[in-house]
């Protein structure tokens, strides 16, 4: 693994859409993402420490301790963000070969970081990306906190390897990193060998995929310093849906 980062392209905020009409995915900065969506930048900053009080994720089939997760999920419709009733999150094995099939139920996003105003305003903005996607229509929406450490050595943000998550966009958000080498993002087109690769590093740059078009997947971590304690990579990922749920109509065991 090497710690030499590559950069990504970044789009400017014009552009988004047709990028991400053009190649099914696109890569923004910060500014762009707080131009797009109406957020300020220090209160999206502002939402930092509860990635520090997140809880292990118990369902890591790889036997690992490395990853720290909450999920939360809503329905965006025109101009209302409504959350839902607390529910499992489940992946077909189609999509996710380690964890498919399995309803996946995980401590929900803490009551104060849903009650901040720039998280509804996050969500409505990307329910308005999907609908300029896919054209106007209700949004099932997840939200998954997750913090990737270094615990064991090494740290994998997908174990699943490279993959789709079976929806219609999703959404990933670096909030931070901390005292790590490795991390770096690909995304490939799903029937084709043309795709980027680079590493975000700013705190709330996004990476916006189309997800029947493409696969992804991130590197793992590892610690820049042997005996570092505190090594970790925190993002947010948000997937939106037409039509429903992943998982509905099946049964619902945690």
């Amino acid at each position: 693994m090497t710690n030499l980062i590559d950069p990504p392209v970044l789009v400017s905020p014009s552009a988004t859409l047709s990028t991400l009409r053009a190649q099914g995915y696109a890569v923004l900065d910060a500014a762009a993402v707080c131009t797009l969506s109406g957020c300020q930048l220090p209160d999206l900053l502002a939402l930092a420490p509860f990635w520090g009080h997140l809880p292990p994720d118990p369902h890591l089939k790889d036997g690992g301790r490395y990853r720290r997760r909450r999920h939360s999920c809503f329905v965006v419709d025109n101009m209302a963000v409504a959350p839902v009733p607390h529910r499992p999150h489940w992946q077909p094995l189609a999509y996710n070969a380690l964890h498919g099939g399995m309803h996946r139920l995980f401590e929900p996003v803490a009551p104060a970081m849903l009650a901040a105003p720039v998280w509804t305003q996050l969500l409505f903005w990307l329910g308005q990306v999907a609908s300029a996607l896919r054209g106007p229509q209700p949004w099932f929406v997840e939200t998954h906190p997750f913090r990737i450490d270094t615990t064991d050595g090494i740290g994998r943000p997908t174990p699943e390897g490279a993959h789709r998550d079976g929806v219609d966009l999703v959404a990933v958000f670096l909030v931070d990193r901390q005292g790590v080498k490795g991390g770096e993002t690909r995304v490939f087109d799903a029937d084709g060998p043309a795709g980027q690769r680079f590493t975000l590093t700013e705190p709330w740059s996004l990476l916006l995929l189309d997800d029947a078009r493409v696969i992804h997947e991130s590197t793992p971590i590892q610690p820049l310093q042997a005996d570092s304690q505190a090594a970790c990579r925190d993002t947010l990922v948000v997937t939106l849906r037409s039509g429903g749920f992943p998982g509905e109509g099946h049964a619902q065991v945690a």
